[in-house]
């Protein structure tokens, strides 16, 4: 099968007054049409920026510096912002992680969502109109018709996050990048909305990139992972392999923070310092000096992928 998105050592850098940053160093996955696959890691590791960089929604001083993002066969990386048009909102979709930052206060849904589809589609207005109340049913908003007609503000959050998500289905994408897409609702309703997604991606055949620093939600709505650290992907593979056998140190840092119901009363775990500034990269691994297995080779090179067992791990323990 060919695959629907292919990254191939993508590099991006931020030119500050102070010197040039690398907030992606060299970074490669893949994707098949309709397969889900989660981004984890910490604030800071790079997975936003990950997100926006297949998009090419890198703004100044942010740029990308090297690499390919191959989707359906062309580097869409080096597209101009009219070629672009043709895949961001329309072939590829983002949920972003606040819904009212997301929509326009002033403006109804109904002309949100019209106006996204005649953007990209050529149609009618009652051609839309129809579309964007079949978006809303697919996400299970009733009266569909009447919410048309209402503001952002006259919906609860997570009412919102169903509508953020309705349009993105509006153009039928082939890819959905969900950048924490429950971070800012109750938690009552976080398990709601990735049930949603989930339902919705595979009734709709629609891969996803899920960026998250909750491995929990990924092990229940994806199929593989990549989990990133300082701007590089250390560990990489199918989701049920990764969490009931991760390999990197920082893998199994991140499964042995997680809440256990069988331990309460136990004070949770915590990985060890920091994730380090972008300017201040150690050498060698950048993980080492939060690492309790790390050996003297660890500060001096920094490993690459390899294949381990059935996924591959940037770690000296498997050199």
């Amino acid at each position: 099968m060919d695959k629907l998105l292919e990254v191939k050592d993508l590099v991006v850098k931020f030119a500050l007054r102070t010197g040039t940053l690398t907030a992606l160093n060299g970074i490669n996955f893949s994707l098949l049409p309709g397969e889900r696959m989660g981004l984890v890691g910490e604030s800071g590791a790079g997975k936003s920026v990950a997100g926006f960089s297949i998009i090419n929604l890198i703004s100044k001083p942010g740029f990308i510096a090297g690499g390919e993002v191959i989707f359906e066969g062309e580097d869409i990386s080096k597209y101009n912002f009219e070629q672009m048009r043709s895949i961001r909102g329309n072939k590829i979709s983002m949920i972003f992680q606040d819904p009212m930052m997301t929509l326009n206060p002033v403006l109804t849904i109904g002309t949100q969502m019209t106006e996204t589809l005649l953007a990209h589609k050529q149609m009618s207005k009652e051609e839309a109109t129809e579309i964007a109340i079949e978006c809303l049913k697919k996400v299970y908003i009733p009266s569909p018709e009447t919410r048309l007609k209402q503001y952002p503000h006259e919906f609860s959050g997570g009412m919102r996050q169903r509508i953020v998500i309705a349009i993105s289905l509006l153009t039928t994408p082939k890819l959905i990048i969900a950048d924490e897409p429950t971070t800012a609702l109750d938690v009552t309703i976080q398990a709601e909305i990735m049930d949603l997604l989930l339902e919705l991606c595979i009734k709709e055949k629609m891969g996803l990139i899920l960026i998250t620093h909750d491995l929990g939600v990924v092990s229940q709505t994806t199929q593989k992972i990549a989990v990133m650290y300082a701007g590089r992907i250390v560990e990489k593979g199918k989701t049920l392999d990764i969490i009931t056998n991760p390999k990197h140190p920082y893998t199994q840092g991140l499964i042995k923070a997680l809440p256990q119901t069988h331990k309460k009363g136990e004070k949770l775990y915590q990985i060890p310092g920091i994730m380090p500034n972008l300017n201040q990269i150690p050498s060698g691994c950048p993980f080492h000096p939060r690492c309790t297995f790390k050996k003297d080779i660890c500060s001096q090179i920094e490993p690459s992928l390899k294949s381990v067992d059935k996924g591959e791990v940037a770690c000296h323990l498997y050199a």
